[in-house]
């Protein structure tokens, strides 16, 4: 069925009166919002929304969901999704392409590094064509994890590689091919989720290099990309800067590393709150998130239990956050001229001598 593009014309015009959101960016539970969810929206005014496949039934289906989504605060809310390619793509055939992972895309910088770049731009480019006409206007995307030997595979074959460079490159035409495409991409997992010898979303990895080597290995793509206006942290403990909190909840990494040692001054998203690296209950973890510094909480199971405990305890935006959320909310770019086709064609002929 053909989307109605009536209903996600990509609008040019964010509502300058949005004070009152809240630093928060929450899922739903299914392929539309339930009445209790557009009252629960509507009353307590998301910054954002994301999508995960629960949420993925078919084109028009998506397209009307982000329209309600929307619709329940009011205004052209940031809608998110990962779509990176590999085993992190939320919409999968046959609604759209299987696309390359990371380290497929990596694998073709390492024997041609030309050729490499260019196909991570030809592959965000394509994914700005498929979300932008469902109305999704944000990917998470670039990962820009450099992986260690042994490291967990909750980043694994996302990472384009395992050397500072190779990632920052590719990383850098990721993004640049989403922002042709007039999609917004967020940088993930500040400050880098790499040496994480742990799955994240089970248990809190820990991370005991110095910090010399975590400038050399770890910190450079995000140091490079420092200008985007969104990146996401890592639920990692880094021992060297602060042994007793995970990056998302910590002042030490936030302050220290993320805002003065990387320089970015941009919107800074958590990691899921609901992820198991975090302690206490959902409420707690919401308020620990902005006590430590991040400027949005991440919220994405759709639960409204949950829901419920981080809107108790998440503030309005305002001062710096809301800066920052306005800067993204004003730099969404007009999409290019390319030719879908033509780009579909060049990166399957691509992908298909491999």
């Amino acid at each position: 069925m053909p989307v109605d593009a009536a209903r996600i014309s990509p609008s040019r015009v964010y509502d300058s009166g949005m004070t009152e959101s809240k630093a928060m960016i929450l899922g739903c539970s299914g392929l539309s919002l339930t009445p209790e969810e557009k009252a629960f929206y509507k009353a307590e005014r998301p910054w954002g929304f994301i999508l995960f496949g629960r949420n993925i039934g078919e084109p028009q289906q998506i397209a009307d969901l982000v329209a309600e989504m929307r619709d329940s605060v009011g205004w052209h809310a940031p809608v998110l999704i990962d779509q990176e390619g590999g085993r992190v793509q939320r919409i999968r055939p046959p609604i759209l392409q299987h696309y390359p992972s990371g380290q497929q895309l990596g694998d073709l910088y390492r024997q041609d590094k030309e050729q490499g770049r260019h196909a991570a731009w030809l592959m965000s480019r394509l994914h700005a064509f498929d979300l932008l006409k469902l109305g999704i206007n944000v990917d998470c995307l670039p990962v820009l994890d450099v992986p260690v030997e042994g490291s967990s595979n909750v980043i694994g074959n996302r990472a384009y590689g395992a050397d500072p460079v190779t990632v920052t490159e590719m990383g850098m035409a990721a993004s640049q091919g989403l922002k042709a495409g007039g999609l917004l991409p967020v940088m993930k997992h500040m400050p880098g989720h790499g040496r994480g010898f742990a799955d994240s979303h089970h248990e809190l990895p820990v991370v005991d290099v110095s910090r010399a080597e975590l400038e050399a290995h770890d910190f450079p793509p995000f140091i490079a990309m420092k200008d985007e206006l969104m990146a996401m942290t890592c639920h990692l403990v880094f021992t060297v800067i602060d042994p007793d909190n995970p990056a998302t909840t910590s002042r030490k990494v936030i302050d220290g590393i993320i805002r003065e040692h990387i320089g970015f001054e941009g919107l800074l998203l958590s990691d899921d709150s609901s992820m198991n690296a975090l302690a206490g209950t959902i409420g707690e973890r919401a308020a620990n998130i902005i006590a430590g510094g991040c400027d949005i909480v991440l919220h994405c199971n759709g639960h409204m239990d949950e829901m419920l405990g981080v809107v108790a305890n998440v503030p309005p935006l305002q001062g710096k956050p809301l800066e920052r959320a306005r800067r993204v909310e004003q730099g969404f770019p007009l999409p290019d001229a390319a030719d879908e086709a033509a780009i579909r064609a060049e990166f399957d002929a691509m992908f298909a001598t491999v």
